[in-house]
């Protein structure tokens, strides 16, 4: 595809669009399935890109020395009383 890549919500918003036209189902079987696919490669999109931020994501902990030190980021909320 020629086009630029889209930002995270451009594509979210694009995918509730075509979420939208299909649920609707007024649309030719040819234009549904192409809405499907162009959803297929957003959602494919939208997750690379969440794994990308997520790779970036970096907890800050203090160090023996009372320094910030930086870890990875395990997903799990530390002492949020859930």
């Amino acid at each position: 595809m020629a086009e630029k890549e889209k930002t995270f919500e451009e594509s979210i918003a694009r995918l509730e669009e075509i979420v939208g036209a299909l649920e609707k189902g007024d649309t030719q079987l040819a234009d549904s399935l192409r809405l499907f696919e162009e959803g297929t490669r957003l959602v494919g999109a939208c997750g690379r890109m969440l794994d990308e931020a997520e790779q970036k994501v970096v907890k800050l902990a203090k160090g023996a020395d009372g320094a910030p030190v930086e870890s990875a980021f395990t997903g799990e909320a530390e002492g949020n009383g859930r």
